[in-house]
């Protein structure tokens, strides 16, 4: 009986349906790898926007500072303010008034 069956069954019929099949699998395959590289693209694209809202934080500090070394190089006047500042100093005839938080 087994010889009669295999007869019946025509192998080239078998080929395109494990062909449909192979594609609908590697489909499936390559939509899933899809979706996972676009959310991998979407936290890396939030992840540069606030590496670039810190880069651009750091920026203006560095010219805040910048103008400040400036100053501390051109401006004798700023540079006796700012050590007297720092060294809680005071000309002769000036009251320091010193605050506690």
């Amino acid at each position: 009986m087994p010889l009669i069956a295999a007869r019946f069954v025509n192998p080239h019929r078998l080929v395109i349906p494990l062909y449909a099949l192979a594609m609908a699998l590697l489909a499936l395959a390559a939509g899933a790898w899809f979706v996972d590289a676009r959310a991998e693209y979407r936290q890396l694209k939030q992840t540069e926007a606030a590496i670039r809202l810190k880069l651009a934080a750091a920026e203006l500090r560095l010219k805040e500072q910048d103008r400040i070394l400036q100053r501390l190089r051109n401006d004798p006047g700023f540079v006796e303010s700012a050590i007297r500042r720092r060294l809680s100093q005071a000309k002769p005839g000036e009251v320091v008034f010193r605050f506690e938080d």
